[in-house]
């Protein structure tokens, strides 16, 4: 397979979510949410073989381009299944997912009672021993960052972002009765800002 085919097959995934997918751990039965999915990148695995998806973003333009992808290229799939959708707010019932993907979207968060808010549809939504995958800043092994408010943060790479940390992280553990399915695994890029991985099975309550 070439490069070119290899990437038309994966899409510009996750490489987070490709190990998850490389071993075995999104079932091909599961029902999968990317939210915050933007023009469709981390969705291009699942299409391409057929796994019931759906997909939200805040960004309407967002949207219309991943909508003129599925009805190009995947048109057994409803364009209604990809919609505007705010976090805090999804139209979903509860325990609709098996799956939900939400990569680089709660660091958008604009205080940390927003970024509870979102959680909290996220866990709402998600299926009892569900999974989910969640890829955002950290302080994990940052330095230099500057304390804004509400868990925001100036970082050294100019951008202002909300991040998770060891206290958030172990309140959705024993707040929201989470367990994780993979270490916690935080990339430092040059000091400039962490991105941290977590990989999280719900247990039924």
């Amino acid at each position: 397979m070439t490069t070119e085919q290899l990437n038309k097959y994966l899409g510009n995934i996750d490489l987070y979510l490709l190990d998850q997918v490389l071993k075995g751990k999104i079932k091909s039965d599961a029902k999968i949410l990317d939210a915050g999915c933007g023009e469709g990148r981390n969705l291009i695995y699942f299409l391409n073989n057929g796994f019931d998806v759906y997909g939200v973003d805040q960004n309407p333009d967002a949207i219309r381009m991943l909508q003129f992808i599925i009805g190009s290229n995947y048109s057994h799939y409803a364009k209604d299944r990809f919609q505007v959708e705010q976090l805090d707010q999804l139209s979903y019932t509860d325990r609709q997912f098996d799956y939900i993907i939400c990569s680089a979207v709660l660091h958008f968060a604009q205080s940390e009672e927003h970024f509870w808010q979102m959680f909290n549809e996220l866990d709402r939504i998600l299926e009892a021993y569900g999974t989910l995958f969640i890829r955002m800043t950290s302080d994990i092994g940052l330095h230099g960052h500057e304390s804004m408010s509400n868990g925001r943060f100036h970082l050294p790479d100019g951008s202002q972002r909300f991040l998770i940390n060891e206290t958030i992280i172990s309140k959705i553990s024993a707040d929201y009765n989470f367990t994780k399915i993979e270490p916690v695994k935080t990339v430092v890029v040059e000091n400039q800002r962490c991105m941290t991985t977590l990989v999280l099975k719900k247990n039924d309550p």
